[in-house]
């Protein structure tokens, strides 16, 4: 059986839910019918047409050498927003953030591993990439994300002046084609301490509960993970 790994920042502000119940089916399911591809090549597609001054029709040819035609038709229709948005961009610096964790409870240490910063003019920017098609983190669930993310890392003292920016590249219905949104951090309103807490309880319930429903006593010993949360990483899980 896969393995129910810790999920990361965005993913637990995602799948948050107030009742821990429907967490745990969530993140089961997530579990027994995981997606099958990740959104990595389009963070080195940024790398390299920020950083590298690799040509667009050089970045494309590297898409369309993905062997599963939707997985490429579906990086595909990111990469152009992705040239647009930082067309006519010469960053001054570029460098990426090394892994961070969030103590969310229970000894559940959350991953939170930011894809870059880079610096223009001497204006330090944090872009965080939202490369979902449908559901993005949005309302509540996004104030949960910006209010950890600023908790984590924003309060670094060489980045807390960081511009904090979510690039949102779904699209409003299954039928239009995707759509960037730029949503500054400083416009999500933060949950308050009270509020985040209850939120994270509930996460760390649900997670839990998770665990006890797929690696329950009367599972085969092969497969029962012998530390569940001991390797938070997880590449393509939740992607």
């Amino acid at each position: 059986m896969p393995e129910l790994r810790v999920p990361s920042l965005q993913h637990l502000a995602r799948n948050w839910r107030d009742d821990p119940e429907i967490i745990a089916r969530i993140l089961v399911r997530l579990v027994l019918d995981p997606p099958r591809f990740s959104y990595n090549p389009l963070y080195s597609a940024v790398r390299d047409l920020l950083v590298l001054g690799v040509p667009y029709d050089q970045v494309v040819e590297g898409i369309r050498r993905v062997k599963r035609e939707s997985v490429r038709n579906n990086l595909l229709g990111v990469l152009p927003l992705i040239r647009d948005h930082f067309a006519g961009i010469t960053p001054d610096f570029y460098q990426t953030i090394g892994k961070r964790y969030y103590p969310v409870g229970r000894g559940l240490m959350v991953p939170f591993e930011p894809p870059m910063i880079y610096g223009v003019g001497g204006q330090l920017y944090f872009p965080w990439f939202s490369f979902w098609r449908s559901n993005p983190i949005a309302e509540e669930r996004l104030s949960l994300f910006v209010t950890l993310v600023e908790e984590v890392l924003l309060q670094d003292p060489d980045l807390e002046d960081a511009r904090f920016e979510i690039l949102d590249f779904s699209c409003p219905d299954p039928k239009s084609p995707r759509r960037l949104t730029v949503i500054d951090a400083r416009d999500v309103p933060r949950v308050g301490a009270a509020r985040k807490t209850e939120m994270l309880e509930a996460f760390a319930q649900g997670y839990f509960r998770a665990l006890e429903e797929l690696y329950t006593p009367s599972s085969p010993p092969g497969d029962r993970p012998d530390d569940p949360i001991s390797d938070p990483d997880q590449p393509n899980l939740f992607d």
